[in-house]
C-alpha cells in the first residue's frame, strides 16, 4: 500500500511539472483559517471530490405571534455585537383570503445573550394601535426591508455605529419626481435610528430584497449587495463606498459557471474565521415550480466573482413548513455562540404565508464545515500551487471514519519532498478536531520552511478535510 500511495504522489508531481504550473507566483497566506470551498488553493488532485455540506436543524428560535408581527415577517438580520446578539426582522401580516395586508409594515428587534433563546423588549419607541408597549424599532420609510449592521470602521463617528440601508423614496420636499432606491440610516446603539440623508443614496437596481452592506477593513470601504434585474432574470449587485453616502457605480456580480437563476435575497458577508473570504446564501426563487425558494451557498475572494453550488443547503423538508412561497431564506448572519466552538449557527425561515405567524429556525454547521475535500477507501491526494507563509504549525480541520486518516506533506519549487516535510515523515491522523496540529517525525517546526514557495501535499483515505491554517 505505500508502495502505491508514494507511486500516486509522484504520478501528480509529474503532472504538474508538465503542465507548467509552478511558473505560476506564489499565493501568500496569513494566518487565517484556509476553507476548501473551492480550488482555489488546488493545482492537482485525484481520487478527492468537493463535498457540500447541509446544516442540521435545530430548535425554533423566535415565532412572530404579536399583532404587530405576523405570518409574512422576514429579512432577518443578525449579528454578535459584545456579548450581546441582535436582531432586526420585518412585522408584516398578509391576510390570505382579503388578499391584503393587515397593518403596515415595521421594524422589530430582538435580542439574545447566547442566540438560541432571544427576548423581545418593549421598547417604547413607537406606537401600535394606542400602545408602545412592543419591540417596533423603525416606522417609516425602509421599514420594508431595513437591514442593519454593528459599523467596524475605526474612524466610524461614535453617532453612526450602527448602520442600516432599507428601500423607499425620496422624502425631499421640492422634488419634482421623487427617486426609488435604498435609504441610509444611523445609529449610536442600535435601537434609536435616524436618516443620514432625505433621499436615497443608491438608485440603480430593483431593490424589493434584502439588501445590505458592511464596511470591510480589508478594502478600506464599505461594500453593499442589492438585487436588479439581469436581462429579465433576478440577480445581485455590488456597490463600495467610502463614507456610506456616496457609492459607486454598482455592477452586477460575475460567477465561475454560466447558468441563468432568479437569486433574491443574497445574505452575504465576510466569513469571521477568513475576512477575505465572502460567503453568500442566496435565495433562488423557481417561479415555474409553484415559486418555491430554496437557499444555495455561494462563495468569493474579492466580493465580486462568486462560485454557486447547485444543491440548496437547507431542503424544504428540514424540518417542515418550507415548501411555500418565500418560506424557507437564509437569515444574514454566521454566528459562533458561546455554549460551543465546534459549532456555527445560521437561521432559515419557515411557515411564511401558512399561519397566524410564521418562524425562525436555527440550523448548525461544524466550524468551516460548508465544504471538505473528501476521499473514500481509495486514497485520494491534492497538492496546492506554490504557497508562502511565516507559521510555526499547521493546523487541521478534518474528520475521520474509524480505518480513516490524512497525512501532510511539503516539496520545495523543484518538487522535491522537502526533508523531514514529506508525506511519509508525516504521523497519520485519525479522528474528529477543527483544530489538529499535524506533526512530522521529530516534531519539526514549520519556520525551518517559512517564506520560501513550497507545495502541500494533503493525502486523504475515508475522510473529509475542511479547512487548514498556518500559525
Amino acid at each position: 500500500m505505500k508502495i502505491v500511495k508514494t507511486i500516486l504522489l509522484h504520478v501528480l508531481v509529474f503532472q504538474t511539472i508538465c503542465r507548467g504550473l509552478h511558473a505560476n507566483e506564489p499565493i501568500h497566506l496569513n494566518q487565517d483559517h484556509q476553507l476548501f470551498v473551492d480550488d482555489r488553493l488546488i493545482d492537482q488532485s485525484q481520487g478527492v471530490e468537493f463535498t457540500l455540506h447541509q446544516p442540521a436543524p435545530q430548535e425554533v428560535v423566535l415565532v412572530t405571534d404579536k399583532p404587530w408581527e405576523g405570518n409574512t415577517c422576514a429579512y432577518y438580520s443578525i449579528f454578535q455585537d459584545g456579548k450581546r446578539y441582535r436582531m432586526y426582522y420585518r412585522g408584516s401580516h398578509w391576510d390570505t383570503e382579503k388578499k391584503a395586508a393587515t397593518h403596515e409594515e415595521v421594524v422589530c428587534y430582538a435580542e439574545s445573550e447566547d442566540g438560541i433563546h432571544w427576548n423581545k423588549p418593549a421598547l417604547g419607541l413607537f406606537e401600535f394601535e394606542g400602545s408602545k408597549e412592543n419591540n417596533i424599532v423603525w416606522n417609516g420609510v425602509g421599514s420594508h426591508n431595513f437591514t442593519p449592521f454593528v459599523d467596524n470602521n475605526p474612524n466610524c463617528p461614535p453617532e453612526s455605529r450602527y448602520k442600516a440601508l432599507g428601500r423607499g423614496r425620496s422624502l425631499k420636499p421640492g422634488d419634482k419626481k421623487s427617486k426609488h432606491g435604498l435609504f441610509a440610516f444611523q445609529s449610536s446603539d442600535g435601537l434609536q435610528w435616524q436618516l443620514m440623508s432625505q433621499t436615497p443614496v443608491i438608485t440603480e437596481g430593483a431593490f424589493d430584497s434584502q439588501n445590505l452592506a458592511f464596511y470591510d477593513p480589508r478594502r478600506g470601504e464599505y461594500v453593499e449587495y442589492h438585487r436588479w434585474f439581469n436581462q429579465g432574470v433576478r440577480d445581485i449587485m455590488l456597490c463600495t463606498s467610502q463614507d456610506f453616502l456616496h457609492w459607486s457605480k454598482p455592477v452586477g456580480l460575475k460567477y465561475e459557471q454560466d447558468y441563468r437563476e432568479h437569486l433574491y435575497t443574497n445574505a452575504i458577508g465576510p466569513y469571521f474565521r477568513s475576512p477575505s473570504l465572502y460567503l453568500g446564501f442566496p435565495t433562488r426563487y423557481l417561479p415555474d415550480e409553484g415559486q418555491r425558494v430554496e437557499p444555495i451557498l455561494m462563495t468569493s475572494h474579492d466580493g465580486l466573482k462568486f462560485k454557486r453550488w447547485r444543491e440548496p443547503v437547507v431542503s424544504e423538508d428540514a424540518p417542515s413548513d418550507r415548501s411555500g412561497n418565500r418560506s424557507n431564506y437564509m437569515a444574514r448572519g454566521v454566528l459562533q455562540l458561546p455554549s460551543d466552538d465546534n459549532q456555527l449557527s445560521v437561521y432559515a425561515t419557515e411557515a411564511y404565508y401558512t399561519g397566524p405567524d410564521s418562524r425562525l429556525r436555527r440550523f448548525t454547521y461544524r466550524t468551516d464545515g460548508f465544504v471538505s475535500l473528501h476521499a473514500g477507501e481509495n486514497t485520494g491526494s491534492v497538492i496546492t500551487h506554490d504557497i508562502v507563509f511565516n507559521a510555526e504549525e499547521l493546523l487541521v480541520n478534518v474528520k475521520s471514519q474509524a480505518n480513516g486518516y490524512i497525512r501532510v506533506g511539503f516539496y520545495d519549487s523543484n518538487q522535491n519532498p522537502i526533508s523531514g516535510f514529506g508525506v511519509d515523515d508525516c504521523e497519520p491522523f485519525h479522528g474528529d478536531s477543527i483544530g489538529e496540529r499535524i506533526r512530522w517525525k521529530g516534531n519539526p517546526s514549520l519556520k525551518a520552511i517559512s517564506g520560501q514557495a513550497v507545495r502541500m501535499i494533503i493525502e486523504i483515505r475515508n475522510a473529509d478535510v475542511f479547512s487548514f491554517q498556518l500559525r
